[in-house]
């Protein structure tokens, strides 16, 4: 990776994390928004792929996205709000932001699910100052067929996701990375 590239890509990381900062709602009310989404999302991915009802069952806990927004031309940034849910209550809520760099254009938006298939994966999680995605989460969907199989090969990674509700058109090949933080909607 060029200089260039790298001051971008951290230029771009450090707006990313100003605006998560500066847009944590606190003091407003937007709880009651950001839970109806996490319902009509949830509602919408088990009714079109209903075996992901087998992995909220076994899973600890999910984190719903119901919107996450890129964008990019050469430097690209995310952006999307949703909710952490334990059984049948949505119990603190989160931001996603991504920063991308490298050859790149378009938009899209996308709804996605992580599934914490063990309470040590939750636990971590929930007392992170703010969790990345790494090598340890399997996608195991991208809107690029008709089914999803939780057999036991996905239930037994850490961290599941699930990636689907896909519009939009992005192209060109970056270095992606996307952050969750805790926010007081």
């Amino acid at each position: 990776m060029t200089s260039t590239n790298l001051r971008n890509f951290s230029l771009a990381l450090l707006i990313l994390c100003f605006v998560n900062a500066c847009s944590n709602g606190i003091g407003s009310n937007n709880t009651a928004q950001i839970d109806a989404r996490v319902n009509a999302t949830l509602d919408a991915m088990y009714e079109t792929y209903p075996s992901t009802r087998q992995l909220a069952e076994k899973a600890s806990g999910m984190l719903v996205m119901p919107l996450v927004t890129e964008g990019g031309f050469g430097i690209g940034a995310g952006f999307g709000r949703g909710a952490l849910r334990v059984g049948d209550s949505n119990v603190d809520y989160y931001a996603a932001t991504s920063a991308s760099a490298g050859f790149q254009i378009g938009a899209q938006q996308y709804s996605h699910v992580l599934f914490f298939m063990t309470e040590n994966s939750l636990e971590n999680f929930r007392k992170s100052g703010g969790w990345a995605v790494g090598a340890n989460v399997e996608y195991v969907f991208k809107d690029q067929g008709n089914s999803l199989t939780a057999d036991t090969t996905t239930t037994l990674s850490s961290v599941v996701a699930v990636i689907f509700a896909q519009v939009g058109l992005r192209l060109g090949v970056t270095l992606d990375g996307i952050k969750y933080m805790r926010i007081i909607p």
